[in-house]
């Protein structure tokens, strides 16, 4: 009886060896963030994607990468903010990706 014990518990113990071995850590990618934090953008056009910026947010952006005045922000089918607004005394349309990208319209 005290055989079938330690057989059972050493079974136990060997089944979940091999499930915590197979667990591998998240690899670092290719440095695509989720938020561009940075002061730069990591995109020279707006990248298309699930965007969870308030329109408030997405104006904060905007204002943020040094443009004023900014209206008519709108959220397209892509999930980039469109709007308009001033910078260096010209009125240009903007635009504010899911990752925080701040762009001019080309």
């Amino acid at each position: 009886m005290k055989r079938m014990t330690v057989l059972a518990a050493t079974l136990v113990l060997l089944g979940s060896v091999p499930a915590g071995a197979q667990s591998q850590p998240a690899q670092s990618g290719p440095g695509n963030n989720a938020v561009n934090s940075s002061d730069q953008n990591n995109s020279n056009a707006p990248v298309a994607g699930r965007n969870s910026f308030t329109e408030g947010q997405a104006k904060s952006r905007i204002e943020g990468a040094g443009y004023s005045n900014v209206s008519g922000l709108q959220k397209d089918n892509e999930g980039v903010w469109r709007g308009k607004a001033d910078k260096a005394g010209t009125k240009t349309d903007v635009s504010v990706d899911f990752q925080g990208n701040v762009n001019p319209a080309k």
